[in-house]
């Protein structure tokens, strides 16, 4: 059934429903006409349709009557046995041009909906949508790019750059290359720029999977699952906006555009080629050259920064994981045992909710609600506890 067809049932089954409310005086015509998505009049006219010739006064004879402006069958068949025949490959464009030549009185768009609807000319392929270039952010702080970008800056060696600017100023806070791009890299880059400026209002990126959950290949990201990066955002009060295509990072893809042309230029002549001394060259020479060269001016005085104030970041810029205490006052995480020391607030922790932070250098620690428990290395050790401090 089509869906006019379709349509038609269903308003017919909901006016006899309708028609039986208002001839009871349970509803007004206004209140009926409402329910059926029409007004009072049309409303009236139905009733007198609907009186004179029951149900099937209200069917709409176009659907059952023939258009007297429909293009004989004739036509079409001789139409498309012509296009078949000597034309056959031609695009519509080209093809209606030719068939005014010879006489052809139809449109444009009749002649090219029949050649598609027979398959004898394909569809044309969606234009992209027109983008108008998104304004700047009128404070530095309302908004902050991360972004990374993978090349082969130095001979055989192929590193992740990673890159946090603002959207107002273009300043680059932060850049140092890393093996690979992941969450470690984020927190870095924005724990840096904390430090440095205060809080940011919002965080825009791609969709890569550290910071953002995509249920489907290609699709929208999902607001309410959220990974680590940005379980660690929504603790800090700060927005996070995903960008769904390369065009809507291009203050991002442009800078890297030129990052890729000087910065492998600038580490050749210098002879450098460990990471190390590139991170050492990016932060001391590289990056407040760039700024200096490509920083814009605001389109507002002051800032949009807010001071930080709070508790250690560290604990929130981290990975966070939950865990049970096993019997023995252990914990299992990435095939490390974490022993848990004895202390003052518990005889034992068996079978408590911890939480485990994993902090960007590899160090851990685990806490029980707000308090710390122990501290360990990158390895598992329990580190020595300060004298006169509980774990």
């Amino acid at each position: 059934m089509r869906p006019t067809e379709l349509l038609q049932e269903v308003r017919k089954m909901r006016f006899e429903e309708t028609y039986g409310f208002w001839t009871e005086r349970r509803l007004s015509q206004a209140e009926a006409a409402r329910i059926l998505g029409v007004c009072t009049r049309t409303f009236r006219r139905y009733i007198d349709r609907y009186e004179q010739s029951g149900i099937e006064g209200l069917m709409d004879k176009r659907l059952t009557q023939a258009s007297s402006r429909r293009v004989p069958v004739d036509e079409v068949i001789a139409l498309t046995d012509k296009y078949k025949e000597r034309y056959k490959g031609w695009n519509a464009k080209h093809f209606y041009s030719w068939y005014q030549r010879d006489g052809g009185q139809r449109s444009y768009t009749w002649v090219k909906n029949t050649l598609q609807s027979r398959g004898l000319v394909s569809r044309a392929v969606k234009k992209e949508k027109h983008r108008k270039r998104r304004e700047r952010s009128p404070l530095p702080g309302m908004m902050v790019h991360q972004d990374g970008s993978t090349h082969e800056w130095v001979p055989g060696k192929k590193w992740d750059l990673i890159v946090t600017m603002d959207d107002a100023t273009n300043e680059h806070y932060n850049m140092f290359f890393v093996q690979e791009e992941g969450t470690a890299s984020s927190f870095r880059g924005v724990r840096d720029v904390i430090l440095q400026r205060g809080l940011f209002s919002s965080f825009y990126s791609d969709r890569g999977s550290h910071y953002w959950y995509t249920p489907e290949t290609g699709g929208k990201v999902s607001k309410g699952q959220l990974t680590q990066f940005g379980r660690a955002m929504k603790q800090l009060g700060i927005e996070m906006i995903a960008a769904y295509s390369p065009q809507a990072r291009g203050r991002s893809e442009r800078a890297f555009r030129t990052h890729q042309d000087r910065l492998c230029k600038e580490l050749a002549a210098h002879g450098i080629t460990t990471m190390d001394a590139t991170n050492q060259y990016l932060s001391q020479v590289y990056q407040p050259a760039f700024n200096a060269e490509f920083m814009q001016p605001t389109a507002e005085k002051g800032t949009a920064f807010v001071p930080w104030v709070g508790a250690n970041l560290n604990d929130i810029l981290c990975e966070q994981h939950q865990r049970t205490v096993t019997a023995d006052n252990c914990i299992s995480f990435k095939g490390k045992t974490l022993q848990i020391p004895a202390n003052r607030y518990r005889c034992h922790y068996v079978k408590v909710k911890v939480r485990v932070h994993h902090y960007t250098d590899g160090s851990l620690a685990v806490f029980h609600g707000p308090r710390k428990l122990a501290d360990y290395d990158s390895q598992g050790k329990l580190k020595k506890i300060e004298k006169g401090k509980a774990a």
